[in-house]
């Protein structure tokens, strides 16, 4: 059986909404035809890519790993499928603001190729965190910017999601919890736990824990992923952060496992913001385009948020 296009992007629709059902809401079709698809592609790369839970699928290491080649592929396909037009007349520049997370986890790898797609086109980046990039933008000091979507709720922006990448529990290998097959928030309570603080992480985790009656122990705050990898894969601690900034292994070389949480647990949503009514330049234009194309096109759908 040969791979297809159909089933890369119904795996990638409920890789990240981590539903079939929704999946299926989303590609208008029906949740056999996404089930029948994905069966499919797991036979044919000869793994399991999907585990079903209890509050929906998530992805085993073997199904990230092939999430980014997928996205890769769609993206390639797309590319060679769009007809060049203002790539050789585009010119001028564009001021993009992006917070820490963003140009750290995302946005390096999408300006080399805004940058090899317009070669006359500059971009401005500015890294600031998000009440700055708000306040920012509505001022007009920048044309877009790229940010955590899931924090902002001014009614002077216009947001556009492109992600929503699945927050997990973070624990080190051979942890008690991972011989567990439900592991809710009442558990984490339990355990040390290392909070991240940069882009407003602290902030919305507590949004999720005040929706129970635990509080996480805080062994650690710190503005550091590095440092809450270490931690983790050290044994110190446990913690709650998304797949978008999961590498399996600290910088030590230990091995960080993950797990979903029964409890509903928000994504952190990555997407495109800018001033509502402004006037949109032939750059910023663009710019939607590309991350439109690369990230809403696959899954059938313009999506805007």
């Amino acid at each position: 059986m040969a791979l297809t296009l159909r089933q890369l992007k119904y795996f990638v629709a409920t890789a990240e909404l981590g539903q079939i059902s929704q999946a299926a809401i989303q590609l208008t079709i029906s949740q056999s035809a996404v089930t029948s698809a994905i069966k499919e592609l797991e036979d044919i790369v000869g793994t399991q890519l999907l585990v079903r839970t209890a509050s929906g699928v998530t992805l085993t290491n073997t199904g990230r790993r092939f999430l980014n080649e997928a996205y890769t592929i769609l993206s390639a396909v797309d590319e060679a499928m769009r007809v060049p037009n203002l790539e050789n007349t585009l010119a001028g520049t564009l001021t993009l603001a992006a917070s820490y997370t963003v140009i750290g986890y995302f946005l390096p790898h999408h300006l080399q190729r805004l940058g090899t797609q317009y070669p006359r086109l500059t971009i401005q980046l500015q890294e600031l965190n998000r009440e700055s990039i708000e306040e920012g933008l509505i001022a007009g000091r920048y044309d877009m910017a790229v940010l955590l979507t899931s924090n902002v709720a001014n009614p002077e922006l216009m947001l556009e999601p492109l992600i929503h990448s699945a927050r997990r529990l973070w624990l080190c290998a051979q942890h008690p919890l991972l011989k567990r097959e439900n592991v809710t928030l009442a558990d984490v309570a339990n355990e040390p736990f290392v909070m991240l603080t940069v882009d407003e992480a602290a902030y919305t985790a507590l949004r999720y824990w005040n929706e129970t009656p635990y509080r996480p122990n805080v062994k650690l705050r710190t503005s550091s992923v590095e440092a809450v990898r270490s931690m983790v894969a050290n044994g110190s601690g446990v913690a709650i952060l998304s797949d978008m900034v999961y590498r399996p292994w600290s910088l030590e070389g230990k091995r960080i496992e993950t797990m979903q949480l029964r409890d509903p647990i928000p994504p952190m949503s990555v997407g495109l913001a800018w001033r509502r009514n402004v006037e949109f330049t032939p750059a910023m234009h663009a710019v939607r385009e590309y991350f439109r194309h690369t990230f809403m096109a696959p899954r059938g759908g313009p999506g805007i948020g």
